[in-house]
């Protein structure tokens, strides 16, 4: 993938999933689950600043909340059946 667009570990879209109550994640420690809050109540420009230093999270939440198949590519990345 591109630079502008990460990939997204397996254990990052499992985070992600579990943050919007979705089935294949897990809860990600306090820190991270700090991050991800902050990322799902951040405009634009602000989430651009975070995808500085969480870039992968960025994109995961970015999947979920813009992509209609968002939420199926991270199960699907949770489950080994696709690199992102």
């Amino acid at each position: 993938m591109s630079p502008s667009s990460p990939s997204i570990p397996a254990d990052v879209a499992a985070h992600v999933l579990f943050h919007y109550g979705l089935d294949g994640g897990y809860q990600a420690g306090s820190f991270t689950t700090h991050i991800l809050n902050a990322m799902g109540t951040a405009d634009p420009a602000n989430l651009d600043r975070l995808a500085l230093g969480f870039p992968e999270y960025v994109a995961a939440v970015t999947a979920i909340q813009y992509d209609p198949a968002g939420a199926e590519r991270l199960q699907r990345i949770v489950r080994g059946e696709v690199a992102a």
